[in-house]
């Protein structure tokens, strides 16, 4: 939820169902489409009860950052006010504060459908790394990586398996296939090169396994 004026979901719309969503606040103003990868929210819901022009510019704001790969957006407006929202600001749907938790629910799940959740991979969180497999974008503590196809792949990979230990052969056979015929040299290259782009702070979120492989763990370790 961004809101300006509401500290409480409850207090936007009082008949909001909490089973089986989680909710989190934000700013209205100040919050822009960074600000949101690391929790990457499957919805976005902004405050338009105070004002309008205001949700329109957060509306716009936030969807006309596509390279992110937000969620949909849902406005909240109280009743009477909907004739003088501009949808074309970018939101999908409206919620009205009368809403009841039936209307609510049924909205929600509309939305989600025409977004396509649910068709698509979960997008994957490991401590201060955030991978979407829907649009192949990956998020270093809120900075976006440059990965190549198979370096993504390869740390897709290790982060479905947080903390598990992978050997070199698994790697090679998952992420190249069973027809690569290079050998196990190019699984140590890319996880060179995939640290390389993690950075200093971050590229020990990789731990070598000496004579087995890789793991990936939520936290770098110190050094």
């Amino acid at each position: 939820m961004l809101s300006d004026q509401h500290e409480d979901i409850r207090d936007l719309l009082p008949e909001f169902p909490f089973a089986p969503y989680r909710v989190l606040r934000a700013p209205l103003k100040a919050t822009t489409a960074e600000n949101l990868v690391s929790t990457h929210p499957d919805m976005l819901l902004l405050d338009g009860t105070a004002d309008q022009v205001v949700a329109e510019d957060a509306s716009r704001r936030l969807a006309l950052a596509w390279e992110i790969g937000l969620p949909p957006i849902l406005v909240v407006l109280e009743p009477g006010t909907l004739a003088r929202f501009r949808f074309e600001a970018g939101a999908e749907d409206f919620l009205l504060t009368t809403a009841s938790s039936d209307e609510i629910s049924a909205r929600l799940a509309l939305v989600f459908r025409r977004a396509g959740h649910g068709d698509g991979e979960t997008v994957i969180k490991v401590g201060d790394l955030t991978i979407n497999p829907d649009n192949y974008q990956v998020y270093v503590h809120g900075r976006p990586l440059d990965l190549t196809y198979k370096e993504f792949e390869l740390l897709k990979f290790l982060a479905q398996r947080p903390g598990r230990v992978c050997d070199r052969d698994m790697l090679l056979r998952e992420v190249w296939g069973y027809d690569y015929f290079g050998g196990t040299r190019t699984v140590d290259v890319h996880i060179r090169r995939l640290r390389a782009k993690l950075g200093a702070e971050h590229e020990t979120l990789i731990e070598t396994i000496r004579n087995v492989g890789y793991r990936l763990v939520p936290r770098p370790r110190e050094r």
